[in-house]
């Protein structure tokens, strides 16, 4: 009876094999999809520093005249427009020297009056030889001075009445109050800063740069400006100021960086980074993912045209949160295997898709 059996398993057995085989050759032939990247400029080859965005122009305003600070018409951060009214000192005293000066005017006309008056007698006199030139000449000379002297108390006439408006600090221009240093009833002198303002126009990105090397930095280097609303975004820029001397508590320069790539959503007070290119070759840099390493070596898997895999061996830098630089090994132009490097081996053909699973033609972008 067992004779009778192994005739009829040993095809079974035969099938079940060759059914295997089969499967095995279809594993075998199944190409797996790779996420692909090319490798790019290391941003560890850009300095950045932080900074805030401001206003290219930023006017202190103060009154042009002291006293005692009656009203405060506007708070900081308060938008404004030209000429508009930001405080107002006690408008007593310019207006009391006002008056002043407008009776002294009105003294120096009567008298002036009084000694035309004169003159015009004298010289009626002299005509007739009543009396003698040195007589007239006085009365002449007495009309000039009072001429003069109307002259000058109508000077500061005029000085007093301009006095008395620049009681009232206004606006020079369109813009936002950036800061306040004054309160109602402060006693300020002229030229005392009072509020300062942040111009409407162009903005600008303050930095401060550190006190070692800021040799290398200079008016026009090219710069990129990256926004804390705008991540992942850079917009071009230029160094446009230096500081010529250093802060004294904080020991850096402080530097402002101009966009010059056209219309930048940039708002006052908003964060930035400023990223400067630092000297020497920038290297190229792959994400840590694309890394793998054996015996100490470091190597990525680079996708040939024909779609299969090389182990390419790489020399890299210092480690970086997100990429690696890569120092040889690799070039602008290659794609190499960013995810599930672990499972790859040497030849293995593989579907080339970017992040978005997209197919990726790599002989087309060679």
């Amino acid at each position: 009876m067992r004779s009778a059996f192994l005739p009829l398993a040993l095809p079974v057995s035969l099938i079940f094999l060759l059914a295997a085989c089969g499967h095995e050759e279809a594993a075998q032939t199944t190409v797996r999809p790779a996420m692909v990247v090319q490798p790019q400029p290391s941003a560890q080859a850009m300095d950045s520093y932080p900074g805030e965005v401001r206003a290219r122009y930023e006017p202190d305003l103060a009154f042009r005249i002291g006293g005692k600070v009656s009203k405060r018409l506007v708070e900081e951060g308060e938008r404004v427009k030209a000429n508009q009214p930001l405080a107002e000192l006690d408008p007593q005293d310019v207006r009391l020297q006002l008056e002043a000066t407008r009776a002294q005017v009105a003294a120096a006309e009567a008298n002036l009056s009084l000694v035309r008056a004169e003159r015009d007698r004298y010289k009626t006199l002299m005509d007739r030889q009543m009396v003698s030139r040195s007589q007239y000449d006085n009365s002449e000379n007495l009309y000039r001075a009072g001429e003069a002297r109307l002259k000058q108390i109508k000077a500061e006439f005029d000085v007093s009445s301009n006095q008395a408006g620049y009681a009232v600090l206004r606006a020079p221009q369109d813009g936002v109050v950036a800061k306040r240093a004054v309160e109602v009833g402060q006693v300020v002198s002229a030229g005392q800063t009072v509020f300062t303002l942040a111009t409407d126009g162009e903005r600008e990105v303050l930095i401060s740069l550190p006190e070692q090397g800021f040799g290398r930095f200079k008016i026009g280097q090219p710069v990129s400006v990256e926004l804390w609303s705008q991540p992942e975004q850079r917009f071009a820029g230029r160094i446009r100021e230096l500081s010529p001397a250093a802060d004294p508590k904080s020991r850096t320069f402080a530097a402002r960086v101009a966009f010059t790539g056209g219309k930048v959503p940039a708002e006052l007070g908003q964060s930035a980074r400023v990223f400067i290119q630092v000297d020497g070759v920038i290297p190229l840099s792959v994400p840590l993912s694309a890394l793998s390493a054996e015996n100490g070596a470091s190597y990525v898997w680079r996708v040939k045209p024909d779609n299969t895999l090389e182990r390419t061996p790489v020399r890299i830098g210092a480690f970086g949160e997100n990429t690696v630089p890569v120092l040889e090994g690799l070039a602008a132009t290659d794609w190499v295997v960013a995810a599930g490097v672990h499972v790859l081996h040497e030849g293995q053909s593989v579907r080339p898709v970017d992040r978005s699973n997209r197919v990726v033609n790599l002989a087309a972008k060679e």
